[in-house]
């Protein structure tokens, strides 16, 4: 069972074939229907309805995903909100608007909400810190935590 935006969904069965196809695109987000399609002894054909029903199904999405360090994106810095006086979910939407924040989680332990939020260097911390997350509306209280090297960075990637 998975929660999406506050409601439980059943989530869709993968067989070998759908998993194999995304394992496929994971090592080349290029490959095309064809390529995939003669790795695994299937069709074209058959590639591409499993793709559709697989998105359809929201169990998965074929994207770009930009590597930050590549864009000169040198800091990562996880965030600890706390919130007071204003719904939790409209300071994590507003906090989301935000260019700099990768990710915003509501959170369920010592923090409200998580951001995971990339720099280019240090000297942003400070505005970013004090002219922006603290000045929207809710925030009571941030929670740095500076990442001084990354060992895995694996985003948009789910285990199988």
């Amino acid at each position: 069972m998975q929660i999406r935006n506050g409601q439980t969904m059943t989530p869709p069965s993968l067989d070998s074939l759908d998993t194999n196809i995304i394992e496929i695109l994971r090592t080349n987000g290029r490959a095309t229907n064809q390529e995939i399609a003669e790795r695994l002894s299937v069709t074209a054909a058959t590639v591409s309805a499993r793709l559709q029903k697989m998105e359809d199904a929201r169990v998965m999405r074929v994207v770009a995903v930009t590597d930050f360090s590549a864009h000169n994106y040198n800091v990562i810095i996880a965030l600890g909100v706390q919130v007071h006086g204003r719904d939790i979910e409209a300071v994590g939407r507003d906090l989301a608007r935000l260019r700099q924040v990768l990710s915003v989680n509501i959170m369920n332990g010592g923090h409200d909400i998580e951001l995971l939020v990339a720099l280019h260097d240090f000297s942003e911390v400070q505005q970013l810190l004090f002219e922006h997350i603290a000045e929207v509306e809710g925030v009571s209280h941030i929670t740095p935590g500076i990442a001084v090297d990354i060992v895995k960075f694996e985003f948009n990637v789910v285990p199988l």
